[in-house]
């Protein structure tokens, strides 16, 4: 069995992070974001990757490499215009060759991993296994109707869901969906949907199974859920103290200073994480907070949030929460007269001052 991992998508609800890096390696607990499907994949068994790239092709292959840190070999898949899931599944059909695959979408990440539904595909046979989870906001997503425990129609992003079982992200396939991924048009926003491609299947009497998860599962496309789901990763981790800590500083909680990091006369409340290379002096960094690597803060409290590398935040008079901060972003407070806020932002930029 192989796996495809999606990773072609152009992240417009987490601009203006992703105008300069692939939404797929925002890192959540200081992990990119598909690190975690790919591990997930290896964990299944699966050794064989393509990886579906757009125009962050670059990042995303000096990033991940030719997977041996993983155990596994990676071919990488271009894809010129992202024109939709299941063209995504067509334009890897020499790679696939006619093999049993498992399609991971890059910027998803599922706590208890995929091994169960592999398993269950692999001892069942269905032509397809979608994995499914209850949401809130099912019109957001590709929504299933069961009848009976089949899947008997999906509909993408529907106006009035008629349940609210989402697609997760995660699909399994046999060969015939090359033939449905060949058979369907583009809908009215010019994609291929696989949505569709499945409806499909099922519409041709192929039988899908759906395979509902009982742990939680985060499409981190959206800052909300980044932060969800960087909140429920740093609980899972176990402390360490890597880095160097000073006799002024406390480290309560679930904290992981990583080689290289420095705290000096400084709280840090876990679960947090503080990457290589990064100080913290003089300030406080609070509960579900993740720190990459050399960054600094200095007089400043922080918490919620992500903090990107080779960022500074410096003399900050309120706490920041709820943030995501990017690469090489500066925050300070200008000593220029008279005071006001200075602010150099991108493209739909949030700031919320009190």
């Amino acid at each position: 069995m192989k796996a495809l991992v999606l990773c072609g998508g152009t992240g417009t609800r987490l601009r203006p992070i992703t105008h300069t890096m692939a939404k797929q390696l925002v890192p959540i607990a200081n992990k990119p974001v598909l690190f975690y499907g790919l591990e997930a994949i290896r964990g299944a068994g699966i050794t064989e990757v393509g990886i579906v790239v757009g125009d962050t092709r670059k990042e995303i292959i000096q990033a991940v490499g030719d997977g041996s840190r993983w155990g596994i070999r990676v071919t990488y898949i271009t894809q010129d215009e992202p024109l939709g899931l299941a063209h995504a599944v067509l334009v890897s059909e020499e790679f696939l060759g006619g093999d049993h695959f498992v399609m991971y979408l890059g910027d998803n990440l599922i706590k208890d991993g995929i091994t169960g539904c592999v398993t269950a595909y692999q001892e069942d046979r269905p032509n397809c296994e979608i994995l499914l989870a209850h949401v809130l906001e099912p019109q957001r997503f590709g929504v299933a109707e069961l009848d009976s425990g089949k899947v008997v129609r999906l509909v993408e992003k529907p106006e009035r869901p008629a349940s609210d079982l989402a697609l997760v992200g995660v699909y399994m396939f046999d060969e015939h969906i090359m033939e449905a991924v060949k058979a369907i048009e583009p809908s009215p926003r010019g994609e291929l949907e696989i949505t569709d491609a499945i409806q499909w299947l099922i519409d041709q009497g192929y039988r899908v199974d759906p395979h509902v998860i009982d742990g939680w599962w985060k499409d981190t496309g959206r800052l909300e859920d980044m932060l969800e789901a960087n909140r429920i990763m740093l609980e899972t981790m176990e402390p360490s103290m890597k880095g160097y800590i000073d006799s002024e500083s406390q480290a309560l909680g679930k904290v992981v200073v990583e080689d290289g990091a420095e705290i000096i006369n400084s709280t840090v409340r876990g679960p947090a994480i503080i990457g290589e290379r990064t100080r913290v002096v003089n300030s406080f960094v609070g509960p579900f907070t993740s720190v990459y690597y050399d960054v600094s803060i200095i007089d400043s409290e922080i918490e919620h949030s992500i903090v990107l590398e080779r960022s500074t935040i410096t003399d900050i008079p309120g706490r920041i929460e709820d943030s995501l901060i990017g690469q090489n972003v500066v925050v300070g407070r200008s000593p220029l007269k008279p005071a006001a806020y200075r602010f150099m932002l991108g493209d739909n930029s949030r700031v919320g001052i009190l």
